[in-house]
């Protein structure tokens, strides 16, 4: 299993997810900029992703919904800030109505994933601040942590 830590920080905002894969940096950085793989690992394994939009580059936008296990649909975006290909990567996260318009009643957080050559695989350390504590609050509630377990250490199965 990939992530070896998840920590929340209520003072700084934070979630910072640490996961440790067995493939180089360029395979990982494949996961994310290939929208079909980012399917099979966006998600947690009961809410599998469907990427609808994917534009990885600075000012690009991924639109995806997560569907449930009674058919129902959750639908995001990331807005992309920044890209370092294949060391980095931030965007904005956001809760979205069916139409990919922002849903304002949930928190948008900025994400940023690093990804660094380590012990002959690859270091991902993922850090998520939120604007308020309320926002990190409610994810937290909603489960991200146990959903973003789920889901990442679903890398493994398609890196090997």
């Amino acid at each position: 299993m990939p992530v070896t830590d998840i920590t929340h920080d209520l003072d700084a905002l934070t979630i910072t997810i640490t996961a440790q894969f067995a493939a180089p940096v360029e395979r990982i950085w494949e996961i994310y900029a290939d929208p079909r793989q980012l399917e099979k690992v966006w998600g947690p394994v009961e809410y599998p992703a469907t990427v609808v939009d994917h534009d990885l580059r600075p000012g690009g936008l991924v639109t995806y919904y997560m569907t449930g296990p009674e058919g129902d649909r959750h639908h995001g975006y990331w807005k992309v800030l920044e890209t370092d290909e294949p060391h980095s990567f931030s965007f904005e996260d956001g809760f979205a109505h069916e139409d990919f318009t922002p849903n304002t009643e949930l928190p948008v957080s900025t994400c940023v994933s690093r990804f660094s050559a380590q012990d002959g695989g690859t270091r991902a350390v993922y850090v998520t601040t939120y604007a308020d504590r309320e926002g990190l609050q409610t994810v937290l509630d909603m489960g991200v942590e146990e959903g973003t377990r789920s889901a990442m250490n679903q890398i493994d199965e398609l890196i090997a």
